[in-house]
């Protein structure tokens, strides 16, 4: 692969992840994509579609899949992976009455365990090739959103992670860093109704929501600005909960 850098992407079939896989694809690099969702990866893949992609189908809730998953991208892409975009996730709501113990358990598993199955097993990685990036994402709703308990529990423990990670990691030469979005433009949000899209983009200061493009742009300025890490970016059109 030469000086080609690569990127890990999970949550690569749709969304925010397709429109970073997108993003570092059209800048030359190699790109790993990880999905539960096997017709998504492959539309993914094929809107690259220069040879420099990378799809596994598997649940991050599954931590052999995780290795199997790294070590063939390792080996697809030359042996090295520069970042990696811990992306994948639900968002699963429920108030805290309402929730099941099967709804807390899995909206937990897949959103935070997710995450901390995959940092283990890529910081292994890392550390033996001495560098590369971790970007977790959280959601705005990990200040505390009614009516998503299991939700902002979750997402609150991803963002914590991000300056233990960090402090862990550094001297490894390893950075860690995460962003929070607000109500970004997927295919989930395309699906609501058009008063209940007005109502929400009310109230954000800057009348509109983000665009995925906008993340994968975040992304992009975590890995080029090395003197980052520990930290959160939201990206909310100015937006608190």
């Amino acid at each position: 692969m030469g000086d080609r850098k690569a990127i890990f992407i999970t949550g690569g079939g749709s969304g925010i992840g397709r429109a970073v896989a997108l993003h570092f694809a059209e800048r030359g690099w190699f790109v790993g994509l990880g999905d539960i969702d096997k017709s998504g990866l492959h539309e993914t893949a094929e809107l690259i579609g220069n040879g420099f992609v990378y799809s596994h189908v598997f649940d991050v809730r599954d931590r052999a899949a995780w290795d199997e998953a790294l070590e063939a991208f390792s080996v697809a892409s030359g042996g090295r992976i520069d970042v990696v975009f811990n992306n994948a996730g639900i968002p699963l709501g429920g108030s805290l009455i309402e929730n099941s113990p099967e709804e807390i358990e899995r909206c937990l598993d897949i959103n935070l365990k997710g995450a901390f199955l995959l940092a283990q097993a890529v910081g292994r990685r890392m550390i033996a090739q001495a560098g590369g990036s971790i970007i977790n994402i959280a959601s705005i709703s990990r200040a505390g959103n009614m009516g998503q308990s299991n939700y902002s529990a979750a997402k609150a423990g991803v963002s914590a992670l991000v300056p233990v990670w960090a402090k862990e990691l550094a001297r490894y030469g390893i950075r860690c860093m995460g962003i929070a979005p607000g109500f970004i433009e997927t295919e989930m949000t395309a699906s609501m109704k058009p008063e209940a899209l007005e109502k929400m983009t009310a109230g954000i200061p800057l009348k509109r929501m983000g665009k995925p493009e906008e993340i994968a742009s975040t992304v992009a300025f975590i890995f080029e600005n090395d003197y980052v890490s520990g930290r959160m970016i939201e990206v909310d059109g100015a937006l608190r909960l």
